[in-house]
C-alpha cells in the first residue's frame, strides 16, 4: 500500500527518549547514533504559531518553564531549558522548532515520523500549519515523511492541504470502525499500543493492506515477536542498528 517511502522496522521514540531528553535535537542524534534510520516526533504550536517538538500540552515536565504551550510565546518557550530534568549532562538542551530539526535530518540523513500532537482546540490549525511545513520545508534529500496523529480531524485537514501526505492513524486501542476511520483520513498506516495486538487483530490489520506500527517497544525479545506476527515497525525510546 505504501509506495514512496519504506518504513524501516525500528523508529527511535522522540528521537532517543530512553538516553536523552525526549524531542531535542541531541535526542536525535542519540538515535543515529545508535544505528537509528528514523525517528518519531511530536509538533505543536506555540501561542504566536511557531511550531516546536514538544509531547505535552504544558512546559512543567520537560523543561523548567511553566504553564501550557497555547499560551506562552515562542519568545518565551526559546530560552527554557528542556535538558536538565532528564540530566544534569543535558543542561540547557533547547526545544527544537520543526524547522530546526528537519535541517538537522538532512544533515544526519534521519527519515522521520511527524506526529501531530496539537494542543486543545487547535487541531486543524496546527495541522494546516505542519503540512504547509513539510510541503515547503522538508528535506528533499528524505524520504517522504509519514504524519500520523491521534487528532482524526488533524489528519484530514493536513492531507486537504497536501494530498501528497503519507497518513498514519494512530489509536490506543482499535475501533470496531477502524477500516471507516482509515478510509475516511486516508490512512496508509495503522499505529497501536504494542501492549493490545494479538494475533488475529494484526491479521484482520494487515488483510486489509495496512502495514503495523507499534509504540512503545523497549524489549528486544517483545520486538521480535511482534515482528513474527506481522508487525511492520516498532517505536521504542532505545534505537538499536539492525
Amino acid at each position: 500500500m505504501l509506495t514512496s517511502t519504506k518504513i524501516p522496522r525500528i523508529i527511535g521514540h522522540r528521537g532517543a527518549k530512553g538516553l536523552a531528553p525526549e524531542n531535542t535535537l541531541v535526542s536525535f542524534r542519540k538515535a543515529k547514533e545508535l544505528g537509528a534510520t528514523w525517528v518519531e516526533f511530536d509538533v505543536k504550536e506555540t501561542e504566536d504559531g511557531v511550531l516546536i517538538i514538544m509531547h505535552d500540552d504544558d512546559l512543567d515536565r520537560t523543561t523548567n518553564g511553566k504553564g501550557t504551550i497555547i499560551n506562552s510565546k515562542w519568545s518565551e518557550i526559546k530560552n527554557l531549558d528542556a535538558g536538565s530534568y532528564f540530566n544534569s549532562t543535558f543542561t540547557n538542551e533547547k526545544i527544537p522548532t520543526l524547522e530546526e530539526t528537519f535541517l538537522l535530518l538532512s544533515e544526519l540523513n534521519l527519515g522521520a515520523n511527524i506526529e501531530i500532537k496539537p494542543c486543545p482546540t487547535r487541531e486543524k490549525r496546527t495541522a494546516i500549519a505542519i503540512a504547509n511545513e513539510i510541503k515547503n520545508k522538508w528535506p528533499k534529500n528524505l524520504p517522504p515523511p509519514l504524519v500520523s496523529s491521534f487528532s482524526m480531524e488533524s489528519l484530514v485537514a493536513a492531507k486537504k492541504v497536501d494530498p501528497n501526505l503519507i497518513i498514519g492513524a494512530l489509536f490506543e486501542t482499535l475501533p470496531h470502525d477502524w477500516k471507516k476511520i482509515a478510509l475516511e483520513v486516508q490512512a496508509k498506516t495503522i499505529h497501536i499500543d504494542h501492549e493490545i495486538v494479538n494475533k488475529e487483530m494484526i491479521n484482520e490489520i494487515t488483510h486489509e493492506g495496512y502495514p503495523i506500527l507499534t509504540y512503545t517497544v523497549n524489549d528486544q525479545k517483545r520486538a521480535n515477536e511482534l515482528f513474527d506476527m506481522g508487525v511492520t515497525a516498532i517505536f521504542t525510546d532505545f534505537p538499536w542498528k539492525e
